[in-house]
């Protein structure tokens, strides 16, 4: 009998970009003879399960990463949560040693979560990331960018999911001079597929997700902003929620959530995309049809703006301030050429032979 190798995959719930990109790793494990053991928390374990309800879903201790209703305070709001997050990146440490020998783990994959790793040298270890400079503000960005790769350190590979050259869509995020680190460029990781653009079914396509009470105050705005529209517009809020519901009000069709092929769909199906500048939300675009996309950087998240201005400067995508957004920002789109789909063929044979001992 042949007895599979279990993987324990943990993303960071950090809106639903973790969770997201997880999901064609684990379509990989799965594909390759492996048993994905997923761990998470919050909207980011929801999405899972409903991805993969099949599989073993484990619950861990939440970060309890809270951001503010205004963004020039969300530094010292993250400051504020540092001894809850300690303590919680403590707690999963003794979790995984617990997972390890009750479910028989024989490989560790986390994206984002500091934690998920284990002294046991049989054990291979692997951490997900793009973030190899974090960009936290001009007088700190240094020690957290150091912070951050003390962690990478303590993994036996860092899977950065970009391309390590010129072509790469993450710019200084993703790319460093420090060569202590066991870095392995993926390409980008997205859930989506290529495919030729089908017949349009929406004029603007709105993609809400990130933490609250952002992700709320972003909704409410649109929705003031795009009523009187009169074309057809589709709302996916990003609510992971039991069940899937679906409203109408007056021009727009509105979704708390929708699944990976769903949502794929209704992308290719829309003119136009109004979205946050998160790395996910990037990668996802990337491997669509010249997807053209506005996008709106949650306040106070500094990654996020300068994706948004990296991707403005590039000629692909403009941008504007949560607080600046109206109706006739749309109007940029049409002087940006939309993103190139991009080639990855990345060969996840080759990747897992960590697991495998080869």
């Amino acid at each position: 009998m042949n007895i599979k190798k279990r993987i324990l995959i943990a993303p960071l719930n950090w809106g639903l970009g973790h969770g997201s990109r997880c999901i064609p790793i684990i379509n990989a494990l799965i594909e390759h003879d492996f048993e994905p053991i997923i761990a998470s928390d919050g909207d980011a374990l929801q999405l899972l399960k409903k991805e993969f309800p099949k599989l073993t879903c484990l619950e861990l201790p939440s970060y309890q990463i809270k951001y503010s209703k205004y963004g020039f305070l969300l530094k010292w709001q993250l400051l504020k949560t540092i001894p809850k997050l300690l303590k919680s990146v403590q707690e999963e440490k003794k979790v995984v040693e617990d997972l390890i020998k009750t479910h028989d783990i024989k490989g560790i994959i986390s994206d984002n979560r500091f934690g998920i790793y284990t002294s046991n040298k049989h054990i291979p270890t692997v951490y997900i990331t793009h973030q190899l400079k974090v960009f936290s503000g001009f007088t700190s960005t240094w020690l957290t960018t150091k912070l951050h790769q003390q962690v990478i350190k303590k993994y036996n590979e860092c899977w950065v999911p970009d391309f390590e050259n010129n072509q790469n869509l993450s710019g200084k995020l993703g790319h460093t001079n420090n060569h202590k680190l066991n870095l392995k460029y993926l390409g980008p990781l997205s859930r989506f597929n290529k495919t030729e653009p089908t017949t349009s079914k929406y004029t603007i396509l709105v993609l809400l997700s990130g933490p609250e009470p952002q992700r709320s105050l972003l909704e409410n705005k649109i929705l003031r902003e795009l009523k009187n529209y009169k074309e057809s517009i589709l709302v996916v809020k990003g609510v992971i929620e039991h069940t899937q519901k679906m409203t109408h009000q007056n021009n727009m069709t509105i979704y708390n959530f929708m699944k990976s092929l769903e949502l794929e769909n209704a992308i290719k199906q829309s003119d136009i995309m109004v979205s946050r500048s998160g790395y996910t939300t990037i990668m996802d675009l990337a491997v669509l049809f010249k997807k053209k996309v506005f996008f709106i950087p949650t306040p106070g998240q500094n990654e996020q703006l300068y994706l948004a201005k990296r991707m403005q400067a590039l000629q692909i995508a403009p941008y504007c301030k949560q607080s600046d957004f109206t109706f006739d920002c749309l109007k940029k789109i049409n002087d940006y050429k939309g993103f190139e789909v991009v080639e990855n063929n990345l060969n996840f044979s080759q990747l897992f032979s960590l697991f495998k001992g080869e």
